[in-house]
């Protein structure tokens, strides 16, 4: 049952929200041992508040990723992913989605984690590490250019001149093409177009970078001292998850 309870908490944290059915079908491709749809119900009957220390919920005939619930995007999630396929990863890689705040850090990520420690830090890894898993999330939540500048706004940092700012952008909006995604049951952006022939890659626009027309004249260290949330930090609205799963990308 421990098997199968990391199984639920795996997919919910990859999908957001996964039917009972695919639950069973991707336990059963992966074990040996075979179970039937009893026993899935059991875990709905009687594990419901074991699933909600690790925030899912039971929504019907899904296990839904709470914060989904939160904001009311059962609905909106659902229509979103509808005929689209599930991306299932081997065992050994679907499991480490157990962790919440677990993610791949591919080449996209590493490229951009170089760019910021390199170009950006003057080699502060440890704050580039930081600064790349926010944008990570944001990738996550929905990445835009405006949440970009917040971001390097917060921690006080400022770029020298438009030609940083689009070699940023560009780099970013990669990760944002290459991020697990929930509307996409698991997949990139990038690999719903490619394989699939989906229209969600997200491009960068032909034009550089245009300072005035998003509004930006300036970027300059927080005037207010205001203290940054890190992705994985209790969530300041009080909901007691973390940011990355509440109001990360929401503001």
């Amino acid at each position: 049952m421990r098997t199968l309870l990391d199984y639920v908490v795996s997919l919910t944290n990859l999908y957001g929200l996964v039917h009972k059915e695919k639950v069973l079908e991707i336990y059963n491709l992966q074990n040996e041992e075979q179970i039937d749809i009893n026993i899935i119900e059991i875990v709905r009957h009687n594990f419901s508040e074991d699933l909600l220390q690790d925030f899912v919920r039971i929504y019907g005939d899904y296990f839904v990723h709470e914060t989904i619930m939160e904001f009311d995007e059962f609905d909106s999630q659902l229509r979103q992913r509808a005929g689209k396929p599930f991306y299932i990863p081997a065992q050994a890689e679907l499991l480490k989605y157990r962790d919440d705040c677990f993610f791949e850090k591919n080449k996209e990520y590493r490229a951009l984690l170089e760019h910021i420690t390199k170009n950006l830090l003057d080699g502060d890894e440890k704050q580039g590490a930081l600064i790349t898993d926010d944008l990570q999330g944001y990738c996550q939540q929905g990445f835009s250019p405006a949440m970009m500048f917040d971001l390097f706004n917060d921690y006080g940092f400022s770029f020298k001149d438009e030609k940083q700012v689009n070699e940023t952008v560009q780099l970013v909006m990669n990760l944002a093409n290459n991020t697990r995604i929930w509307e996409n049951n698991g997949f990139t952006p990038h690999e719903i177009f490619e394989k699939y022939e989906r229209p969600h890659l997200q491009p960068l626009p032909e034009e550089p970078f245009d300072f005035g027309r998003a509004g930006v004249t300036r970027f300059e260290s927080n005037p207010g001292g205001k203290k940054k949330v890190g992705r994985n930090d209790p969530c300041p609205c009080g909901s007691g998850k973390k940011y990355k799963k509440c109001c990360l990308g929401k503001n």
